[in-house]
């Protein structure tokens, strides 16, 4: 593992903490009047989702964690799993719901993903910001009911539900930000 110093510490960077991998949230360098300068930090936990609070002495050593970046092809569902097929080497490997977190909200066959791996352990999954999903249930608009921003309740192909405007009827593509689960626009 390459050891860095607190100093160059970046959001997003992924550390090995304690036998523990944790995600730099949010850091901040403080050098105060008196003292020596010090380095505050949010952490989340990769494995578990819990976010701590962590203070370090400014140019303390910390070990950064390699992670492997895999683009990778969601080809089906088999049980409560999903197959995905490695884009270099073709390989596939079943994940769990639980590995996948909210991204399995948005994925349809053939979508791409980046799968983000410590060693062989699957610590997380990269979609793009915003996906193509196609409308199944949405009740219809009523003719003259236009009223400015408002919305009804849309169930996507994939279980998920967001808030459409009221012109947008089943059969339609509509996109969706993955980051916050909104619509966006039609596709």
């Amino acid at each position: 593992m390459p050891t860095i110093t607190t100093n160059d510490l970046k959001n997003g960077m992924t550390l090995e903490l304690d036998r523990d991998l944790v995600q730099v949230v949010e850091f901040q360098h403080v050098k105060p009047g008196k003292g020596h300068a010090f380095v505050r930090t949010t952490l989340r936990n990769v494995r578990t989702g819990a976010v701590v609070d962590r203070t370090f002495r400014a140019g303390e050593k910390v070990e950064r964690a390699m992670i492997d970046k895999r683009s990778m092809q969601f080809l089906y569902r088999d049980g409560a799993d999903y197959v995905f097929m490695d884009d270099e080497t073709y390989d596939q490997r079943n994940l769990a719901p639980a590995a996948l977190g909210d991204a399995a909200r948005y994925l349809v066959e053939q979508a791409t993903a980046l799968i983000l791996l410590f060693g062989e352990e699957v610590i997380g999954v990269e979609l793009p910001a915003a996906v193509e999903l196609a409308i199944t249930e949405t009740e219809p608009g009523v003719q003259g009911d236009r009223v400015s921003g408002a919305r009804k309740p849309a169930t996507l192909e994939t279980g998920l539900v967001v808030q459409v405007p009221l012109f947008i009827e089943n059969g339609e593509r509509v996109k969706v930000d993955t980051r916050s689960g909104e619509y966006l626009s039609r596709a």
